[in-house]
């Protein structure tokens, strides 16, 4: 791989992973489109530094909100921002399970061609629609228009969140496009649902990340076949800086409520994938 086709890789994710059109099915796009063939190890240690730059736009964007969370559960506070860190945790018990007991199943589904891509981005669609033309129904129901906001996250909504986000690991699945349009379908408050599910991803995403240096560190990596520093470099500052902006971007989307136009984009490029994938 050479740095401009990391840089390409860096920009489709840091835009993919906070845009609700699915990072990991247009990273698999990217690839076709590139003729990207890549060892298991040099696929690894890319998408390693590409998702670790994302958790770091994350916390960088959110930093206000990050460091009271980090101090109110480190110092056994009890306030607000301890149990928000609880429910943050409860959102990661489903992806856990999927990542220990169902790991080979969920890789079998990667590289297998656009097909795949294609179908996943279209429940995508699908599910960003429904969540739409949901909340509109809701809202509507109420006399005050303009006052309905919607309710806090609670501890099992944070649960059923997160079982969306276990179910969002394949190829064209948009977790946070799954997870958002969860929230919304729940009935919690777009703002605060577009936050929590930018902040849940952070453990399982570090936690894969330290699987994967494992990895590497005793697999093919370690016996040299490795991408070169330069790409490396270049696919993660593009990622970081791109997912700083996106972030920041999705974050005033879905509180305008305008989440219904990206369906249009993952069936558009779905239906696409699915023609050519097949």
């Amino acid at each position: 791989m050479d740095w401009i086709n990391a840089l390409i890789m860096g920009i489709v994710q840091g835009l993919a992973e906070y845009l609700p059109i699915s990072s990991s099915g247009h990273l698999e796009i990217c690839r076709d489109l590139l003729n990207l063939d890549l060892t298991g190890a040099e696929s690894l240690e890319f998408d390693v530094m590409l998702h670790v730059a994302t958790v770091l736009s994350t916390i960088v964007v959110l930093w206000r909100e990050f460091v009271p969370l980090c101090t109110s559960f480190f110092t056994f506070k009890g306030d607000r921002n301890f149990y928000y860190v609880i429910k943050i945790l409860v959102s990661c018990i489903p992806v856990a399970v999927v990542g220990l007991f169902f790991k080979e199943t969920i890789e079998g589904f990667f590289g297998g061609g656009l097909g795949v891509v294609g179908i996943c981005l279209c429940v995508t669609a699908l599910l960003l629609t429904f969540s739409y033309f949901f909340r509109t129904r809701n809202v509507e129901r109420h006399t005050n228009i303009n006052s309905y906001r919607g309710r806090e996250i609670t501890m099992l909504d944070a649960f059923i969140i997160g079982c969306a986000q276990a179910v969002a690991v394949l190829p064209g699945l948009s977790r946070s496009g799954t997870t958002i349009a969860t929230g919304i379908l729940l009935g919690d408050r777009r703002e605060q649902v577009a936050q929590f599910s930018f902040l849940m991803v952070i453990i399982p995403i570090l936690g894969e990340a330290l699987l994967g240096v494992k990895d590497m560190m005793s697999g093919e990596a370690a016996m040299g076949n490795s991408i070169d520093w330069l790409p490396l470099i270049v696919g993660f500052l593009a990622s970081f800086v791109v997912g700083c902006i996106a972030c920041k971007w999705m974050l005033e989307i879905v509180k305008k409520g305008k989440l219904v136009w990206f369906a249009v984009y993952c069936l558009i490029v779905g239906v696409i994938c699915i023609v050519t994938g097949f």
